[in-house]
Formats: C-alpha cells, sequence, structure tokens
C-alpha cells in the first residue's frame, strides 16, 4: 500500500523545482535584457563598486573583504585581457619568436577572442561586489588589520601582474581593445572602375 506522505514529499519537491526554475528564468531573462546595453551595465557596477567603497570607508573596516574584492577584480580584468588561446601556447607558428596574432590584412584573420568575454566580465564583478557589500554587515568578516599594509601589497601586486600581461600583450603582438584598432576595407566587387 502506497503512504500518503510519499506523495506530499513528491508534490513539495516538485513545487520548489518548479518554482527554482521560474525564479532561474526570470533571473536570466533579466540578463538578456542587459546583454545590448554594456555602458548602463558598466555604470550600475561602478556605481554598486563606489557604494560599497563609500560603506567601507564610513564604518571604517572590512579592510579584508575590500583587499579579496579587489584581487577578484583585478583577476577578472587579467582574464579580460587575455586571449582564449595563449599565443605563448600555440607551437604552430613559424615565427623565432613564436606565434604572433596577424598584424596586416594579407594575414589569416583570427579574431580576437577573450579568455572571458565582456558579459561574463560585468557580471562576475557585480556579483562579487553585491556579495562584498553584503559581508560588511556581517561583524565576523570585520577583522582588524592595518590597511595600509593591505593597499601596498595590493599596488605592488597590480604592478607586477600588469607588467606581466603588457610583455605578453606586446611579445605577442595583440591588442585586446578594438577601438583603436585599424580598420582595412574590403574590395566590393560590385563597384567597377571605369
Amino acid at each position: 500500500m502506497m503512504d500518503g506522505s510519499d506523495l506530499s514529499s513528491d508534490t513539495r519537491r516538485g513545487f520548489v523545482s518548479q518554482g527554482w526554475t521560474r525564479i532561474s528564468q526570470i533571473y536570466q531573462g533579466l540578463l538578456d535584457k542587459w546583454t545590448p546595453h554594456s555602458k548602463s551595465r558598466w555604470a550600475v557596477a561602478l556605481l554598486l563598486v563606489l557604494l560599497f567603497v563609500l560603506r567601507v570607508f564610513l564604518k571604517q573596516g572590512w579592510y579584508i573583504v575590500t583587499y579579496a574584492l579587489g584581487i577578484y577584480h583585478l583577476n577578472l580584468f587579467i582574464a579580460f585581457l587575455t586571449p582564449k588561446i595563449d599565443p605563448a601556447m600555440d607551437f604552430d607558428g613559424d615565427d623565432e619568436n613564436g606565434p604572433a596574432l596577424p598584424t596586416r590584412s594579407t594575414e589569416e584573420f583570427r579574431p580576437f577572442i577573450r579568455r572571458l568575454p565582456e558579459f561574463k566580465f560585468w557580471l562576475s564583478v557585480t556579483k562579487s561586489t553585491i556579495f562584498a557589500f553584503f559581508c560588511t554587515f556581517i561583524d565576523a568578516f570585520n577583522i582588524p588589520v592595518f590597511w595600509p599594509i593591505l593597499v601596498m601589497y595590493f599596488i605592488t601586486l597590480f604592478c607586477i601582474t600588469m607588467k606581466r600581461q603588457i610583455k605578453h600583450m606586446m611579445k605577442y603582438r595583440y591588442l585586446p581593445f578594438t577601438h583603436s584598432k585599424p580598420k582595412y576595407k574590403t574590395v566590393d566587387s560590385a563597384v567597377t572602375v571605369n
């Protein structure tokens, strides 16, 4: 004989599963609506970071949380600047300096594909900032430290990491930003020269 508790347990699991599915659909719908608005997204992310910094400044605490957030954002930024396929690991190139991304229109076109796409970069920055902001409401995370040392550590780490990244970009001749790249004109076959 079937027990009534088994039926109610399955119904409850089904209700929770449906509710979770609906919440994830709403969340994904909101993300899809934000996707084409990159300037607005980054303005909101910057506002969240400023609110976090203001809270830390006014409360005079949570420096470890701030340091961890800064390191995480630095790692995200480095992943954003790095190509998905690292040219240092591409051993098919015939150049004595190693492989390089194309620099002329006659070379094979290989677009710059980021290891961390811009949207995922923004989403990770936003989520981590919100998480860190909520951590500032928990006294257990307010560990007393001498904050100038953390600032010096972060600046040193930032300089060393960015120096290594810039050397990598110069060695393999890639630029992860599109605003200053040359644009090659294509020849339109429909236009004839008289």
